[in-house]
């Protein structure tokens, strides 16, 4: 159930090329999650602005009168691509409460689904690879990105409950697996001031680990620490501003593949979504070990 591709480049020359890498994993993996599907692009950042991804059901005509009248309400001017049915919406980080107050009284039905200095984040019901298509992810350019094709079995195929789920700026998470205590933790994780908006065991797993950060844990220390404190079955890959990160959990009963190579690092549930990545003849090719934290960053 469900596929995960992951790819995190290490050759800033390739950075135009990874929408399109990554588009090509994820349409591999469609017949592993069919219901829905998801991607998290990490690409340039603007200085002292932020990234709010926005889920816009009524399309370009809705999100054209949304933004006059935030920009009347709020006076500062608003910048903003759509994305069929999402909004990348850009603005000066001073301004980013005041954005989401005023979208909580105004326009409630207006979802927010990720938020960061780099992280564009994009979700949706359909087949993956048509999923991919809808937003353009192979123009799409970066340094990582994550992916997610789902097959629900927690939750109900929506849209909110398709992956990454992201619950901290620029972090998102994607996971293959069931939580079996992920009801006590997000009880935990709501008395530390966390909020969640689906009943989906992931969302605790991301919620957990922005949890865990905000307490000043690494990347890789908050992995570590899930070990102790999330019990179920588990492959989680994980982005940040600057990092990659995979998991698997002590029994590693979920697939798993890796690849490195001196330009990229990928990630698959499969080889063959792998397979096609350049350079690939000449990579490491590992299955990652159970309980062990694999990360790497960008400086």
């Amino acid at each position: 159930m469900c596929g995960i591709v992951g790819l995190f480049l290490k050759n800033s020359k390739l950075e135009l090329e990874l929408g399109a890498l990554l588009a090509v994993m994820l349409g591999l993996l469609s017949d592993r999650g069919p219901d829905s599907a998801g991607f998290a692009v990490y690409g340039d950042a603007q200085p002292k602005r932020i990234k709010l991804t926005l889920r816009i059901a009524g399309g370009l005509r809705d999100a054209e009168a949304l933004f006059t009248d935030m920009e009347s309400a709020l006076a500062f001017p608003v910048e903003f691509v759509i994305r069929d049915s999402h909004v990348v919406l850009s603005i000066p980080v001073s301004v980013e409460a005041a954005v989401r107050v005023w979208l909580a009284k105004n326009r409630p039905e207006i979802h927010i689904v990720g938020a960061g200095r780099r992280m564009e984040l994009f979700k949706e019901v359909g087949w993956p690879k048509e999923v991919a298509d809808r937003f353009g992810l192979s123009d799409m350019s970066g340094t990582h990105a994550i992916g997610h094709t789902r097959m629900a079995t927690e939750s109900s195929v929506t849209t909110d409950g398709a992956h990454p789920f992201s619950t901290g700026s620029d972090q998102c998470l994607v996971h293959n697996g069931s939580l079996s205590n992920h009801n006590d933790v997000r009880r935990k994780l709501r008395h530390e001031g966390l909020t969640f908006e689906t009943d989906n065991d992931s969302e605790v797993a991301a919620g957990y680990l922005t949890w865990r950060m905000r307490e000043g844990a690494s990347l890789r220390k908050a992995l570590e620490a899930s070990l102790d404190d999330l019990d179920g079955f588990y492959t989680f890959v994980v982005g940040t501003e600057t990092g990659f990160a995979v998991l698997r959990d002590p029994i590693a009963c979920k697939p798993a593949v890796m690849a490195e190579t001196d330009d990229f690092v990928a990630f698959g549930s499969e080889y063959r979504a792998l397979a096609g990545l350049p350079g690939i003849q000449r990579a490491r090719v590992f299955e990652p070990e159970p309980a062990t934290v694999y990360a790497w960053e960008r400086h």
